[in-house]
């Protein structure tokens, strides 16, 4: 089940929307109120991030459930004209502002960077996402079969933060709502598409 897709205005409208739609597969698949009020958190901390996300482009955003498993997707263009880059690059540098602080702060980070650019060589050194895991993404996405396809996931990441005994990093995780509700986050870039995916199975 897929639900009405959503589109949220860099200024925040359609983020209600966006909630409801989230309660409502939660119904459909008959979760109760506790398993229903944590998918609900994992969609409020996701379309959160849009406070601090800079930009002129709106972001979609809808829920696809198969039996008790359930994916959140947030997804947006990835390459923008000149002005709006350039202001994606400079608020996504991580550290440099309070909205990047944070297990959140580092997914917003490297989801408003992957919408700037998708030179992940680039972002690997500039941005210092050490733990970066950049994989392939299923080609039937709505997108020219030979575009290049990265990926990022939270799984990943938890392993190459326990791996390297990064104490920061592994407190942030520690944290996150995100974090401990979700079996995994995923970013990915396929061509001119960005899309964030929070993973829960009850």
């Amino acid at each position: 089940m897929k639900t009405d897709v959503i589109r949220i205005s860099p200024s925040g409208e359609g983020i209600r929307e966006a909630l409801e739609e989230t309660e409502k597969a939660a119904a459909f698949r008959g979760l109760d109120p506790k398993q229903t009020l944590r998918l609900r958190l994992l969609a409020e901390e996701m379309t959160g991030m849009l406070q601090t996300i800079v930009g002129e482009t709106d972001l979609r955003y809808w829920v696809e459930s198969e039996e008790m498993r359930f994916s959140l997707h947030l997804a947006g263009k990835a390459m923008m004209d000149p002005e709006t880059k350039e202001a994606l690059m400079k608020a996504s540098t991580s550290g440099k502002n309070e909205a990047s602080k944070g297990f959140m702060g580092r997914l917003r980070s490297i989801f408003t960077a992957l919408c700037a650019t998708n030179d992940v060589s680039m972002l690997a050194s500039q941005y210092g996402y050490a733990y970066v895991d950049y994989i392939g993404y299923d080609p039937t996405m709505d997108m020219s079969p030979n575009a290049m396809s990265y990926g990022w996931s939270m799984s990943a990441y938890k392993d190459a933060v326990e791996q390297h005994k990064d104490a920061e990093k592994w407190d942030e995780l520690e944290k996150s709502i995100t974090a401990k509700l979700a079996d995994d986050v995923k970013i990915f870039i396929r061509g001119s598409k960005v899309e964030m995916v929070i993973e829960k199975t009850f």
